[in-house]
């Protein structure tokens, strides 16, 4: 026991300061939001759109990219023979609506809202959340998992992963929706007393995912017919990813990103 403590006196104070402080390191290998330079793109390309294995780049009078079908992968920056597709550090990839995550090249991503003040007012300070798990590959779940640690720490913003949907405000689905599925997530969603709320967290939940032209899922969450308050993008998304989408949509962070009370100079963007 005594080691126990001593141990836990050198180790200090693990769990990180954001959003009161700058966020965490990401690694280098990190990929966030796709970017794509149109002025670097030859006329009538159409290389990364036939390379993109869930035909997230649509080419139609300019170039749009859908991020909640997009992998996060490189085959369309590894095809592109010009170099115009890059993946920037950019970790703020949570919308309020399917339609946001539609990006056009050069356009600012429409980052998720806070919640109508009767909703905030409710869950704002205490948000206990039943996750679903409805055909994913773990991957989601993981990172997920990740923010119960003591270095995340999300319990102290109030948010709560509980064991029985009647406890909860709401769900948190991963995964594509497969058929066998479909009913348990359907039981889970009418278990959760009114008001609640949806979280659809990776390109699986949001879109199908790599997975979306399988006839034995639905196509995530929207496919299954549940109304979806918050779209996190990614595969998996970062762990700071879906913290941040979360925090936007509790109203715990300003829409440009930075933290309020804290200065524009010590706040990241």
């Amino acid at each position: 026991m005594l080691r126990t403590l001593l141990a836990r006196l050198h180790q200090r104070h693990r769990t990180m300061s954001y959003p009161d402080g700058p966020p965490p390191a990401l690694p280098g290998r990190f990929r966030g939001r796709p970017l794509i330079d149109v002025a670097k793109c030859p006329d009538d390309c159409r290389v990364c759109a036939d390379a993109c294995p869930t035909e997230a780049i649509a080419i139609d009078g300019g170039v749009r990219v859908d991020l909640g079908r997009c992998l996060f992968c490189t085959d369309c920056a590894d095809a592109c023979p010009t170099g115009a597709i890059t993946h920037s550090p950019d970790w703020r990839l949570a919308t309020s609506s399917r339609d946001a995550l539609v990006v056009a090249a050069g356009e600012e991503l429409r980052l998720a809202n806070v919640l109508d003040e009767r909703l905030r007012r409710l869950f704002g300070r205490s948000l206990r959340l039943r996750q679903v798990s409805a055909g994913g590959c773990n991957a989601c779940e993981a990172d997920l998992n990740v923010l119960s640690t003591v270095g995340w720490d999300i319990a102290r913003f109030g948010i709560q992963v509980v064991a029985s949907p009647r406890h909860a405000d709401g769900i948190l689905v991963t995964g594509c929706i497969s058929e066998n599925m479909t009913l348990a997530l359907r039981k889970t969603w009418d278990a959760v007393p009114p008001p609640k709320l949806v979280i659809a967290v990776g390109a699986c939940a949001i879109s199908g995912g790599p997975f979306r032209t399988n006839p034995q899922q639905l196509g995530g969450v929207p496919g299954a017919g549940l109304p979806v308050d918050l779209f996190i993008a990614g595969c998996p998304p970062h762990p700071l990813t879906i913290l941040d989408g979360m925090l936007r949509m509790l109203g715990r962070l300003q829409r440009d990103g930075r933290v309020p009370g804290l200065t524009p100079d010590t706040a990241r963007p």
